[in-house]
């Protein structure tokens, strides 16, 4: 004999199941445009079922089924494309910032442009080449030493650019540094929470769950991270180094961060790059610009000093000392000298009384080498143009002997030099003019920078082609939870007329049987 709510059980637990079905899939819709959220979906299994009742073994055939119930309420996703994705996400963080600094660079260098130090350059070697047609002229001095202000004012501004650039990715590395320990400590937090929820075996803590993972993609913008689940919670780790573990948490610091890019525990992600455009980028073109601005002073050049010429007295020359008669050249003279400041020592200033041998033409700020950061036009120069040195011959001889005013020679060798190779050194295969170098500078940035942007577009690709696989499992779509809310309101709307079919079947039993004889 069959029990006679039994269908009344029955149908009252779909309505649960149902309910939940229904309630979940609201929770999905409202959450298609959440971050991070993942679809759910209600594990239905059909309930035990059980022999119809009798006074011994049931001679019913069959087991009575006791409807549906639901299992739980897991998430739709798979860790297989979330390892994918972080592995990509970081690739795409670490180029997106190299590309950045590098797009800074350009911005820096400025260079093509009628602005930039290329354009500086040539207007230096012009103001030379318009003195040494009238070397007399005042003003055509006072346009050489404004020329030469321009051009170390333009490489003093860059190399602070420089410093300035940096300095702000130092600062980016502490700012992440404080980003990823509050990343940390939720990842830590959600760990214990889920633990405790979880922990009857009943329950799975899906949006928590969520949280978690979402954090941990964005961790994966930053340094490259391998996450293991562990009965309590995830493992974290970066390299060798582990950073969460359950509900301990290992801070970071831009120290620690730092030791970790040396010893390769660190080696990608947005850190990485800033790394790497800190300490690859920014200090190789400054070092080429301190180079450039050192060798222009200073480097070694080789040039022909025409016969006639009077050296001053005392100029050491190629190991040779110039002295008394010795100091008039019967012939041309090819020696090396260094630099600018070495060629300007050979010739004379205008000056009224004995010849005077020019002095340093550039001079740095404060003590020091030769650098972008503090090269300038030597001050007695910015205070008197009149120390800049045109001439190389004399007349007359000791104690009569003057300078030959008119003479162009040294302004003629000076503006020679846009086309004299200096020698750079630092790893150069051979001399090159000052503009080539310069160029070349150029030139390696724009292919860096092209190289950068390709590799990010590529990491974005990738990125997002695997998020779209992600999604495509775990997203959700507004088409499938209403045709799934449909489906469950139907099946609500069935069990709801079950039972109302077998409450009136208990009403006619119960009121309208057993009234015979009444």
């Amino acid at each position: 004999m069959t029990s006679t709510f039994h269908s009344v059980e029955t149908a009252k637990r779909s309505l649960f199941t149902q309910t939940a079905a229904l309630n979940t899939t609201g929770h999905n819709i409202a959450n298609a445009n959440t971050a991070g959220y993942t679809r759910q979906r209600v594990n239905m299994v059909a309930s035990k079922p059980i022999e119809a009742y009798g006074m011994t073994h049931s001679t019913v055939p069959g087991q009575l089924g006791t409807g549906v119930e639901f299992q739980s309420v897991e998430r739709i996703r798979e860790s297989f494309l979330d390892e994918q994705y972080r592995n990509e996400n970081k690739a795409l963080g670490n180029w997106n910032i190299q590309y950045d600094t590098l797009d800074k660079l350009q911005t820096i260098i400025n260079e093509p442009s009628d602005t930039g130090i290329s354009s500086l350059i040539n207007n230096f070697y012009k103001s030379w080449s318009d003195l040494s047609k009238d070397p007399e002229n005042v003003t055509n001095r006072k346009i050489v030493k404004e020329t030469t202000l321009a051009l170390t004012d333009a490489l003093n501004h860059t190399s602070k650019q420089l410093s300035d650039l940096n300095s702000d990715l130092t600062n980016s590395v502490e700012l992440n540094a404080g980003k990823l320990n509050s990343m940390l400590s939720s990842i830590s937090e959600l760990n214990n929470q889920i633990t405790r929820i979880e922990s009857s075996g009943s329950d799975n803590a899906n949006d928590l769950r969520d949280q978690r993972d979402l954090l941990v993609d964005q961790l994966s913008s930053l340094v490259n991270v391998k996450v293991t689940e562990m009965p309590d919670g995830y493992q974290v780790a970066m390299g060798s180094q582990i950073l969460v573990e359950g509900s301990t948490t290992n801070p970071v610091s831009s120290e620690t961060l730092q030791q970790a890019y040396g010893s390769g525990d660190l080696n990608s992600g947005e850190v990485y790059g800033t790394f790497v455009s800190r300490d690859r980028y920014v200090a190789d073109y400054q070092k080429q610009l301190d180079q450039f601005a050192d060798t222009l002073v200073n480097g070694d050049i080789q040039i022909t000093i025409p016969a006639g010429s009077v050296l001053p007295e005392g100029t050491i020359l190629d190991g040779k000392t110039y002295a008394g008669a010795g100091r008039t050249l019967s012939s041309d003279l090819t020696v090396t000298v260094k630099g600018i400041n070495g060629l300007h020592k050979l010739g004379y200033s205008l000056n009224d009384g004995k010849p005077v041998a020019g002095g340093d033409f550039f001079s740095a700020k404060g003590d020091g080498p030769i650098t972008a950061s503090n090269i300038t036009l030597s001050q007695a120069i910015v205070d008197n143009p009149s120390l800049i040195a045109s001439s190389m011959r004399t007349m007359g001889s000791d104690p009569n002997e003057q300078v030959v005013k008119g003479n162009n020679g040294l302004a003629i060798l000076m503006s020679n030099l846009k086309d004299t190779k200096f020698d750079f050194g630092g790893g150069l295969t051979a001399p090159t003019t000052v503009d080539d170098y310069f160029k070349a500078i150029v030139g390696q940035v724009g292919v860096q920078a092209n190289e950068a942007k390709r590799q990010a577009d590529n990491a974005l690709v990738l990125t997002t082609q695997v998020d779209q696989k992600r999604q495509s499992v775990s997203g959700v779509s507004l088409d499938e939870e209403m045709s799934n809310m449909i489906m469950f309101q139907h099946a609500y709307s069935a069990a709801a007329r079950v039972m109302t079919t077998f409450d009136e079947m208990l009403d006619k039993l119960i009121n309208g049987t057993g009234v015979v004889g009444r």
